[in-house]
Parts: C-alpha cells; sequence; structure tokens
C-alpha cells in the first residue's frame, strides 16, 4: 500500500504560516541558504541548500509519485505556475472546479479528502502520497489516512497563524520515535502514526 506522508516547513511554536500569510522567508530560508544546487521542474528555479538538507530533500522528492493538496494551497499559489516544484501530479480537493486548468497534472477533486488519497495513490504508484497544508493533513489524520508527519522544523517563532493541524477531532494521536536528520537552520523530524 502506498505510504501517505504530510509534511510541512513549520515555526519553533508549531505554525506553517504566520498571520495574514507571513512568515515564508523565515519558514523556507533553508531551501536557499546553501551552496548545492538542486533544480525545480520549473527549468528557470532552482534551490540552494546545504549537502545535508538536499539529500534529505532529494529522497523525500524522489519517494513521492503524487501529492495532495487543498484548494487554499492551489489558489494561494496559483497552480504554481502549471508545474509543481516537484514535478509529480497534484490531486486538489476544492468545492469547484477551477476554470482553464485541462491539460495540466491536476486533478481536482470534489468528494472530500478520501477520494482524493484515492485518486493521489492510483497516480503515485510505488511512490508515496504527500499531503500538503494544514487543512488537509488534519482531516487525513482524523480519517485514519496518514501514515507519516514530516515536519521542517525552522529556529523561528511566529507568534499565531495557521497551525500545522490546528484542533483535532481525535486528540490526543501517538506518533512513533522521530527519525531526525540536522540541518543548516532547520530540523527534519519524520514520526509514523501509531495506530
Amino acid at each position: 500500500m502506498t505510504k501517505v506522508i504530510a509534511g510541512a516547513s513549520m515555526s519553533l511554536d508549531g505554525f506553517i504560516a504566520g498571520p495574514d500569510e507571513t512568515g515564508f522567508e523565515h519558514l523556507f530560508r533553508w531551501l536557499g541558504s546553501g551552496d548545492v544546487e538542486v533544480p525545480t521542474a520549473d527549468p528557470g528555479h532552482t534551490l540552494r541548500m546545504s549537502a545535508v538538507d538536499a539529500e534529505y530533500l532529494r529522497e523525500q522528492w524522489d519517494s513521492t509519485g503524487a501529492i495532495v493538496v487543498g484548494r487554499r494551497l492551489f489558489d494561494f499559489t496559483r497552480g504554481w505556475g502549471g508545474s509543481h516544484p516537484i514535478g509529480r501530479p497534484v490531486v486538489v480537493v476544492t468545492h469547484r472546479v477551477p476554470e482553464g486548468w485541462d491539460d495540466t497534472p491536476f486533478t481536482f477533486v470534489t468528494d472530500g479528502v478520501a477520494s482524493a488519497v484515492e485518486r493521489a495513490r492510483a497516480l503515485a504508484g510505488d511512490g508515496w502520497v504527500g499531503v500538503n497544508g494544514g487543512t488537509m493533513a488534519r482531516q487525513c489524520l482524523e480519517a485514519g489516512l496518514l501514515d507519516t508527519i514530516g515536519v521542517d522544523l525552522v529556529p523561528v517563532l511566529l507568534g499565531k497563524g495557521v497551525p500545522l493541524f490546528g484542533e483535532l477531532a481525535n486528540a490526543p494521536v501517538r506518533l512513533g520515535a522521530p527519525q531526525v536528520v540536522e540541518g543548516s537552520g532547520v530540523t527534519h523530524l519524520r514520526y509514523d502514526v501509531v495506530r
């Protein structure tokens, strides 16, 4: 069965975005603070990070076969200009399918997160299904669909903003022992969800 993994860069106080969609220059600084180039699916955009962070990110990207996001993230990024940075198919959970996105790597699902994950599993083949965005991560966790939580913990306090999970309906959720990779200006953590 394809593994479903939620991942996010997060502040030490638990936010994946600051107030009014701010703070990204802090949360994603590690993606541009080194000498190792990591190309994205956009030929005009290359990330530069430490060797440790580059190895970690490549492993994540190489293992991912498809991604599930919510409409809020899709709209905020303007559909990543037509292609997600890691060049994988993206399933977007939405109430209304936007116009003008035919013949793109985006699949729009209007019947909920479980259906979106099922569709992403079919697209992912043997790869992981990545889940991005706090609302999607929370919904997948509450539905019992999430296998692993990945957090790129950044040493910044945002004070308030968008939490990774928000208020969980079925808390507490137990997690396994962390896998820890110390990066440059970030600590990469991965926890399996205990069922």
